[in-house]
């Protein structure tokens, strides 16, 4: 099918796999893998591409590939990975997956120094690239530019991070001594308070950062700041199993020297309680783990040995840190004071709480195996032992009269409420203590001298767990709106630009997550907003705070109830105990057990005062805001901070950052959920680049320009370089000579109103021309300048030569205009004047035979005479002849016969007188002498006859040949007024279609405006239906991965099987075929062709289709018993043809008599075939004009058409052959559209549907094709639906075509495939009998 053309076909191991097209429908393709032995795919439409022709060829940008599909990209990549080339360009945004090994000399002084001033996709993709690209940008625009780095959890975004400060500190930061230094050291002393080992990433972030590099006005860095979000607290007091806290309380037990270690009395992990339920083992190398000592080795270490990772050794990581602390500023005074209160979390973790015996109060009372460890935190926290024991145990409560205050009362706390309260103030003082951290690396990088920055934004990615709180909630809306900001700018506003600057490009439809982020933060009915106001209840409760969630947003898409989640796990939470969030990326359950008190980041006020009070400086310097509102006390309650509207603010900033300055993007990609190198999950990976937004990008970037500047901005960058003739230049008409002089091809770029646009990969072209420095601007205005001189040079010439060429032409047309005229006059000359000058000849050649008859008078002795004057009489007669034809104007060619007679009569009868006479007078002398001249003259007599009638046989001849000449002039006339007369009735036809059509179109245009808006409304409803289905799609992918790492089971087990919320199947599933399903997009897949939309719902209220194909019945004509007991009426019933195969039909149609089947197989035929090529069209090589069968002229003119006058057939038009030629051109080569060939397009309709076609081309045989045969390559639309009919001076004559038909060969090909054709016109025409 189709030359057998490679697809990718949907997998649900692979992603996609590589098959050939094995059938069509009008839903969906069949697809044969490559290996025999494995089972066809069904799939929809939208679920199969096209294969490159070279597959195993990979491409650094995705943009240079034929396809631009997510199956080719997923291709690529892959290709690309295991080649160890983890960097892919998407245009301008950078695809990073993830090793999991080291690649050497990838990130060395060597590779910095190569990428350093590169145009974007001079070089093979990488991140320094992007780096440099942000610089650039920054220094040619004089705007600040942030890198978005994006990914889920594991796929490299810090260390994508840390490359790129690493870049840009290096190339232009070693001027700056320390701060150089700084800006690379922040990262690593930020992870290791910030980062942690999770499930999937050994050095999970858990928190957000926006790093800026500053530059002054030379563009040299000159300082740096780091703002930072939503650190995870709880990590701090519990974790999964296989997961570790904060890196550097591992770093302190491993690392710290061994007095330190004695000073805070820190031994192995798992004596921590706030340690030891997760994973208690280090990362180390095989070189630090022999410096660990027993008692530094957990229980869970010395049974599995240390972690690895090539990143990660918490005992040398922590001499890093610490050196890394001595370079921000920070003295070892405050170091220990650090370790100290580090350490202190760690004991303060250890205090255990129990119900005393005897106390009736309802308190609680610390444990005495908890003395030594509240003894150890209060000692090294600086507080009072006493008072930490009773804040933990009790908090204060004021009392109050009216509007007055009354007496502070001490209030016991419950064992689970002290646990809480221990586990408070833990979070806080390592919150408070990481924000520290982070304004100190902040103090050591000064930015007064800041003109402009470049921001790296490394915030967690999209999260989803088993359970997920109020730290997953926090980070998917931020993810969320960082999708947003991704559609916005690269989607929205690309789009938005590119209709304002009228380039017409195609739209392209996204997913707007607008209302999942309306859902959270909406005013009063989001899920923020619904919490803080749970929050400041007297008595706030989980079960009312997510009732009230559910019920303010009641039948919101986004919103459900935990028992409708993909995971049974899931479906056993209460309505009241969690909500269900429809992510961009995929649905989450969310727990809401602790939403409230995470949302609290206020302490007991006892607390509050405790740690004020402390004796350590820097203790007290964290927790002393200066915040009146953080100590003072509110009656009877708990103080509250909203966490979620802090971070809601920081974001709101973060988002008004990003949008004013310019952006870069690079997609994090995590290969495998093992973490191990070239280990390539096709279907992982897929997910996560359909969650970032990579097929609409390409499906933009397949028609669209990344890159882009003004007129006005290149103008005023060379106007300083300009000499006073080119100044003058319009600023477009100088960016045309701009482009004209560097030599970009045309195809590369495109002007619009007020900017000029780039293709993907013409990075390297864009940023020579906006290079700044002075010798390059001055090097391309010489070459405009060359450029210009060039092109006046060449119009001149071709100036001249035009007009010496016209003057030739004018020369030789002039000189055979007078050859045509003389041959023209002398023809005319010789048809008027031809027959009288060959009479008077004749009449000059008798005078010849007067001197016989002169002579016969001379010799008469009587009557001498009279003779003589007849003689005389007669030559008089002879000139009077001559004088006649000469002065009569139109004289015929019988009267100059019958001149000519008369005067051989009067010349016979003189003749015959004067013998008469020289015989009467010679009779008796001359006796003998007449009889010789009589004998003479009978010779001569005779002779002439014999001159006569061979005269007159010639003449009778040519007579006959100008009789037949003029009748066939007659004849020929007379065809010509007949092709005349047809070709105006043609005419008149063609006008009296227009103006019906016109009528039909004036008639049904209220009615098409309400098909229009309700196919607005399908449309609408049909994108809206399509986005659920892939939200169902998505939502059961991270199911399936969570299923995969919990071994949880999920709801179906089947990835695709979505019949329940799709309400469709694929029908004839033969066995051993894997049926994938139909998208929602495809419900309606005739929605994109409203033309052909309608002609079906005309087509399918009168077709009488069949259920099984002919091959399973008796016969179409005389049906067997189970043809009888389908049909028990006697008459044939509406059934389903899209169980045939496509094969079957075209068999069917080539073999069948049944009028009615024929017409029902053809239609279902042309159907499919449409689809398909529709297929064909959206999927079409990139820069490539796709092939319709038709010439361009001719889809226009369709599409032009109302599609409801279009679709409708009158019935003139089903036996009716008609024949059409237009002119066309195409492109030879499609990366050269310069280069066409043009040449002449003809049809042959057989009623509505196409029978022959046929390319004619001046310098190579002509292509001929045949319906039945060449179906896939033929124009797939019906007569009406191409318009022709309505084309002025398409139609031809059916001789005109059959002459070019069978000059090219068509007579000999019919005869060859004469048992293939389909067109009955045809097989009557061949003799082709059908049975």
């Amino acid at each position: 099918m189709d030359e057998g053309r490679e697809v990718w076909a949907p997998d649900p191991n692979d992603g996609y796999k590589l098959g050939r097209i094995k059938d069509i429908k009008s839903d969906a393709i069949t697809v044969q893998p490559l290996n025999p032995n494995e089972k066809p795919i069904i799939a929809g439409y939208d679920q199969v591409f096209p294969c490159e022709e070279y597959r195993d060829k990979d491409v650094d940008d995705n943009c240079a590939l034929m396809f631009l599909n997510e199956a080719t990209l997923l291709n690529n990549l892959r290709l690309r990975y295991m080649k160890n080339a983890i960097y892919t360009y998407v245009a301008n945004i950078l695809i990073a997956i993830n090793p999991y090994m080291e690649l050497q000399k990838l990130y060395s002084k060597d590779t910095i120094k190569a990428y350093m001033g590169r145009s974007l996709g001079s070089m093979p993709p990488h991140v320094f690239a992007i780096a440099d690209k942000g610089y650039r940008d920054m220094k040619v625009l004089k705007e600040s530019q942030s890198i978005i780095v994006s990914g889920e959890s594991g796929a490299g975004k810090t260390e994508s991070t840390k490359y790129i400060l690493k870049y840009l500190t290096e190339c232009w930061g070693t001027h700056a001594g320390p701060i150089e230094q700084r800006i690379v050291e922040s990262n690593p002393l930020l992870e290791a308070f910030g980062n942690a080992k999770t499930m999937r990433n050994n050095n999970s972030s858990r928190f957000g950062k926006f790093v800026e590099i500053h530059f002054d006005a030379k563009f040299q860095v000159c300082g740096g700041h780091i703002s930072h979000y939503l650190l995870e607290k709880s990590r701090i007091c519990v974790q999964n199993e296989e997961e570790r806290n904060y890196h550097i309380f591992y770093r302190l037990c491993a690392g710290a020297p061994a007095n330190l270690r004695q000073q805070l009395r820190l031994t192995s992990p798992d004596q921590f309680h706030y340690l030891r339920r997760g994973c208690t083992q280090y990362f180390c190398r095989k070189e630090t783990e022999k410096s660990l000592n027993q008692n530094q080795k957990s229980q869970q270490f010395l049974k599995r040995g240390c972690l690895r990772d090539i990143t990660i050794d918490d005992v040398s990581d922590f001499q890093l840190t610490d050196v890394a602390m001595t370079h921000m500023g920070i003295t070892n005074e405050e170091k220990f004071s650090i370790y100290s209160i580090i350490a202190g979390v760690l004991h303060l973790g250890n205090i255990t709480f129990e119900d005393p015996q005897d106390d009736t109060t309802g308190g609680c009372q610390v444990t005495s195996e908890s003395t030594e460890s509240l003894k150890l935190t209060s000692h090294l926290l600086g507080c009072d032992e006493e008072g930490l024991r009773e804040s933990l145990v009790s908090r204060i409560m004021q009392t109050s009269h009216g509007t007055r205050r009354g007496s502070a009362i001490m209030v016991p706390l419950k064992m689970s409420e002290a646990q809480n309260a221990r586990d408070a103030l833990a979070k806080a003082v390592y919150a408070r203590l990481f924000d520290y951290i982070v304004s100190r690396v902040n103090q050591s990088l000064p930015f007064t001298s800041s003109k402009s920055y470049i921001g790296v934004l490394d915030i967690a990615g999209f999260e989803y767990f088993q359970m997920n709180s109020f730290e997953q909630f926090c980070i998917n809306y931020c993810n969320e709106k960082l999708q947003q900001f991704f559609n916005e700018r690269i989607l929205k506003e690309e789009q938005a630009l590119y209709e304002k600057e009228g380039l017409k490009v195609k739209k392209i439809h996204y997913v707007d997550n607008q209302d999942c982020i309306d859902l959270i933060e909406g005013k009063g009915v989001g899920i923020f907003d619904i919490l803080d106001e749970e929050n400041k209840l007297p008595r706030p409760a989980t079960e009312h705070f997510t009732a009230e969630v559910h019920k303010k947003n009641k039948d919101h898409y986004r919103l459900s109830i935990p028992r409708k989640s993909k995971l049974k796990m899931h479906r056993e939470i209460r309505d009241d105990e969690g909500f269900l969030i429809r992510h961009f990326a995929g649905a989450v359950c969310y727990h809401t057990g602790q939403f409230i008190e995470k949302n609290n980041d206020a302490l007991h006020t006892s607390l509050e005062v405790l740690v004020l009070k402390s004796k350590s400086q820097l203790l007290k310097q964290i927790f002393d805001t200066g915040d009146q509102q953080t100590t003072g006390q509110v009656q009877g309650k708990l103080n509250f901070i909203s966490v979620g509207n802090k971070f809601r603010s920081q974001l709101s900033l973060l988002m008004e950052k990003l949008r004013s300055t310019g952006t870069s993007f690079i997609r994090c990609i995590k290969p495998n959920s093992k973490m191990i190198d070239h280990l390539f999950e096709g279907t992982q990976i897929l997910t996560q680049l359909q969650c970032s937004g990579m097929p609409s990008v390409l499906d933009l970037m397949h028609q669209g320009f990344p890159s882009r500047t003004q007129f006005a901005e290149l103008y005023a960058m060379y106007k300083h370089y300009m000499p006073p003739n080119i100044a003058r230049l319009d600023p477009r008409l100088f960016c045309k000579a701009l482009f004209k002089a560097l030599g970009l091809n045309e195809n590369d770029f495109k002007f619009g109103l007020t900017k000029v646009f780039f293709r993907p990969g013409k990075f390297a072209e864009f940023d020579q021309i906006m290079k700044s420095d002075p010798e390059h601007l001055a090097l391309l205005i010489q070459k405009v300048q060359k450029w210009l001189l060039q092109m006046r040079w060449r119009k001149c010439q071709w100036c001249a030569l035009s007009v010496i060429k016209l003057k030739n032409k004018i020369e030789y047309r002039k000189r055979f205009f007078t050859t045509i005229q003389s041959c023209i006059r002398t023809w005319r000359l010789k048809r008027e004047y031809g027959p009288r000058i060959k009479c008077m000849t004749k009449i000059r050649l008798l005078h010849q035979q007067l001197e016989p008859m002169q002579r016969l008078a001379g010799q008469l002795k009587k009557d001498k005479e009279q003779a003589q004057a007849k003689v005389a009489a007669l030559i008089g007669e002879m000139n009077v002849m001559i004088d006649k034809i000469q002065k009569t104007k139109h004289v015929s060619q019988s009267e100059i016969d019958r001149f000519y007679d008369n005067l051989m009569r009067m010349m016979d009868g003189t003749l015959l007188r004067l013998q008469e006479m020289v015989n009467e007078e010679r009779v008796a002398e001359e006796q003998e002498k007449l009889r010789k001249i009589q004998d003479e003259m009978e010779k001569e007599r005779k002779k002439k006859e014999e001159e006569e009638r061979t005269r007159r046989a010639e003449e009778e001849k040519k007579r006959q040949e100008e009789e037949e000449r003029r009748r066939k002039e007659e004849e020929k006339r007379k065809r010509e007024e007949e092709e005349r007369r047809q070709k105006a009735e043609l005419e008149e036809r063609r006008k009296k279609e227009e103006e019906m059509r016109k009528k039909m179109e004036e008639e049904e245009k209220v009615h098409a405006e309400v098909m229009k808006k309700q196919r607005e409304i399908e449309e609408a409803a049909r994108l809206l239906q399509q986005q659920r289905m892939e939200q169902e799609r998505k939502d059961r992918e991270l199911a399936l991965r969570l299923a995969a790492e919990d071994q949880s089971l999920v709801e179906d087990p089947s990835r695709y099987d979505y019949s329940v919320s799709r309400r469709r199947t694929v029908h004839n599933k033969a066995p051993g075929q894997r049926i994938l399903p139909l998208p929602s997009g495809n419900m309606n897949l005739f929605n994109s062709s409203p033309q052909l939309n309608s002609q079906m719902m005309i087509q399918q209220q009168s077709l009488p289709i069949y259920s099984q194909p002919p091959s399973a019945m008796t016969s179409p004509l005389t049906p067997g018993n189970d043809f009888a007991a389908f049909d028990p009426f006697g008459k044939q019933k509406f059934a389903d043809l899209s169980k045939w195969q496509y094969a079957e039909l075209r068999d069917t149609i080539n073999t069948s008599c049944d009028v009615e089947l024929l017409e029902a197989c053809r239609q279902e035929f042309q159907r499919r075939l449409r689809v398909y090529n529709e297929w064909r069209m959206k999927n079409k090589k990139a820069n490539d004009p796709f092939d319709h069968g038709a010439p361009e002229s001719v889809m226009e003119m369709a599409n032009q058409l109302n599609p409801f006058v279009a679709g409708k057939v009158t019935g003139a038009q089903v036996e009716e052959q008609r024949y059409f030629r237009i002119p066309f051109s195409r492109p030879v080569d499609p990366f050269q559209p310069n280069n066409v060939v043009t040449g002449w397009w003809l049809a042959h309709f057989d009623g509505k549907w196409i029978a022959r076609q046929m390319e004619i081309y001046p310098n190579r045989p002509a292509v001929l094709l045949v319906a039945g045969v060449d179906d896939m390559k033929m124009c797939e639309m019906t007569l009406p639906q191409t318009g022709l009919t309505v084309k002025q001076n398409a139609e031809i004559l059916e001789q005109e075509f059959e002459q070019e038909w069978n000059r090219n060969g068509g007579a000999a090909m019919l005869q060859v495939r004469r048992n293939q054709v389909s067109s009955k016109y045809l097989q009557m025409k061949l003799g082709v009998v059908r049975n």
